[in-house]
């Protein structure tokens, strides 16, 4: 009985015919799962609605491809031919987002194949798995952060706060150096990214007694969410 549960519904005498009532089921399937997983992957992170959406929709449109071609070679090839022209013109996804995308695929794969019950435990045990990630350390993402230190021109800033930011963060870079007020101030930028048990005021305290209490600001770094 568990062969039968995990066979194809697709399968007849050996021959794959398409129904009504399986594309029916099949469609509503990939629907459900799909909605599933862009639930996993938007649990306890950022993610834009058009990406969810995506996710989403996309098993269905992949069972559906597969389902059209049902061992047809020259369809096969229409639909690869069709997939080549598709670009992209939205800016490049992250790891993420690009497994993201495989995964549901391969829902819609197995879907367009029939197997119904291998899709739903294949959907089931991926999305068990990314929740968990996002749940622990492997999901979460080092916050870097914008920092701006104003200086007096007299004041050379090459390696100044070096000490402070080894005391003080995980890692540090330089980003841009411009001048302010008819040059009478320097401006410095630089991303970093905290250390987990550092205080963020401490460290603002020692760049203030570096920096002659002049202007400091922290901030979130700005990032462009990629959409589909």
């Amino acid at each position: 009985m568990l062969n039968s549960l995990f066979s194809s519904i697709f399968s007849t005498s050996g021959e794959s015919t398409l129904s009504v009532a399986g594309f029916i089921i099949c469609l509503a399937v990939a629907l459900l799962l799909g909605a599933f997983l862009a639930w996993c992957c938007s649990f306890k992170t950022k993610s834009s609605k058009s990406f969810n959406i995506a996710i989403g929709l996309l098993p269905a449109a992949v069972a559906v491809f597969i389902m059209m071609v049902n061992g047809n070679i020259g369809a096969g090839v229409a639909v690869a031919g069709a997939f080549s022209l598709v670009r992209f013109r939205s800016a490049p996804g992250t790891g993420k987002d690009i497994i993201t995308i495989f995964l549901t695929m391969g829902a819609g794969l197995i879907l367009g194949m029939g197997y119904i019950a291998y899709a739903v435990l294949y959907s089931l045990v991926m999305g068990a798995v990314i929740v968990i990630c996002n749940l622990t350390y492997l999901g979460k993402n080092s916050t870097e952060k914008v920092l701006k230190i104003t200086i007096p021109e007299d004041l050379d800033y090459t390696g100044i706060f070096d000490d402070i930011f080894k005391k003080y963060t995980e890692k540090y870079e330089s980003v841009s150096v411009k001048t302010s007020n008819m040059g009478s101030l320097y401006k410095l930028k630089y991303n970093i990214v905290l250390k987990n048990d550092v205080s963020e005021k401490e460290m603002i305290d020692a760049l203030r007694c570096r920096n002659g209490n002049l202007e400091i600001s922290i901030s979130n770094q700005e990032v462009t969410a990629n959409e589909l």
